[in-house]
């Protein structure tokens, strides 16, 4: 078929079929990602290749990755940022996704002005190599970028991570999975040099032309290394628990070529409950398929001591609350109090995936005039 005459668009049913899989289906290493899509959605083989391919393309999908826990791989904490009322906030923002390969998600949120810590405006991921300071590059990055205050916010344990905005389309408010969300931990997996040469090759986002079947080949290939050395230090890094899923990523923020939107509302969701009540009421919150994000984070003074943080999508506004409201009720049905709760709205928003390489950092270092060595953690 025609390049041209390829359907691009996510809600074209055949696409939609395959996005409801290729999503956020595909968890850990397999050696046929392609092929598990096919499979997994019902759809020949052929049209799967065909149809991702002219979706990334399009622009549509925006990336094609096998993703890393990083968590377990990096410092990581979701950063708040504060600047002067009289700041230009899109500057800093500029920075953050262009300058810094270590901020990976980058969202000017907002909130009722008298909600507590509604002037943190600016809200980034960030994530550095095993060995050096987040504390301290995030007081770099407020140097560069005129921020009068940040809050580090890492997170202590995981109970949700998954997009799938296809699948949760139309999604009832209250659908919840009949058991607890799993709980995992951020605990930091120590590389070998063979390991992270396999996790560079796995890691990096696919051109349309790498989307055939024989891709891992091609990039054990590249990567120097006998491909079956390379499925097994690869299938080993799944054990351990470092490797997320394959996934075709949505542009879900901007508008597509179509005029269309994937999502219009991106809710940050803010709850605090008792101190050592933290993991049971993740497990609860976990457990609501809207999400794509859950943690355990505290939040600190500014934020009223929130604790669970929480992400959701959602094409209506109204929708997006009732799925938090069906989330509240059920907290108070188990039984867990809610001492404080919140949504907080993003409106300009970047996607990257965070740089986690100690040798990418110790050249980003370099260009910023810093002397790597002075970015250690302490201890």
């Amino acid at each position: 078929m025609p390049t041209a005459a390829i359907p691009t668009l996510h809600t074209d049913p055949v696409n939609a079929q395959i996005l409801s899989i290729s999503e956020d289906r595909i968890q850990g290493f397999v050696r046929d990602p392609f092929g598990t899509i096919a499979e997994m959605s019902g759809v020949e083989l052929g049209t799967v290749l065909e149809r991702i391919q002219a979706m990334l393309r399009a622009g549509t999908i925006r990336r094609v990755r096998q993703t890393l826990m990083a968590t377990n791989l990096a410092e990581g904490a979701l950063v708040a940022w504060q600047f002067p009322e009289d700041a230009d906030i899109n500057k800093a923002f500029d920075f953050m996704f262009q300058e810094d390969p270590f901020s990976g998600h980058v969202v000017v949120r907002s909130a009722d002005p008298a909600t507590p810590g509604s002037r943190y405006r600016l809200w980034t991921t960030v994530k550095v190599p095993q060995g050096y300071s987040i504390d301290k590059h995030c007081a770099v990055l407020a140097r560069l970028t005129g921020a009068a205050h940040f809050r580090v916010m890492p997170a202590n344990r995981i109970f949700a991570l998954g997009v799938g905005h296809v699948r949760r389309k139309g999604m009832e408010p209250g659908s919840k999975s009949d058991a607890l969300a799993e709980v995992k931990d951020t605990t930091k997996a120590e590389l070998t040099d063979l390991e992270w040469q396999v996790l560079t090759a796995l890691k990096r986002e696919l051109e349309p032309e790498e989307v055939r079947r024989d891709l891992w080949e091609r990039r054990a290939n590249e990567a120097g290394i006998p491909l079956e050395t390379f499925y097994e230090v690869a299938e080993s890094l799944n054990k351990r628990g470092v490797i997320g899923r394959f996934s075709t990523f949505l542009e879900h923020v901007k508008p597509l070529e179509s005029g269309e939107r994937v999502t219009r509302f991106n809710a940050l969701f803010h709850w605090a409950v008792p101190q050592g009540r933290e993991i049971e009421a993740g497990r609860e919150v976990g457990r609501f398929h809207i999400l794509t994000h859950c943690y355990w984070r505290e939040g600190g003074d500014e934020f009223r001591n929130v604790n669970i943080m929480a992400v959701a999508h959602g094409t209506e506004k109204e929708t997006v609350l009732a799925h938090k409201k069906a989330i509240d009720e059920h907290l108070a049905s188990a039984g867990i109090p809610l001492l404080y709760t919140n949504v907080f709205w993003g409106g300009r928003s970047e996607i990257k995936p965070s740089e986690i390489s100690p040798f990418e950092y110790r050249d980003w270092c370099a260009k910023m005039g810093i002397d790597p060595e002075g970015m250690r953690a302490e201890g």
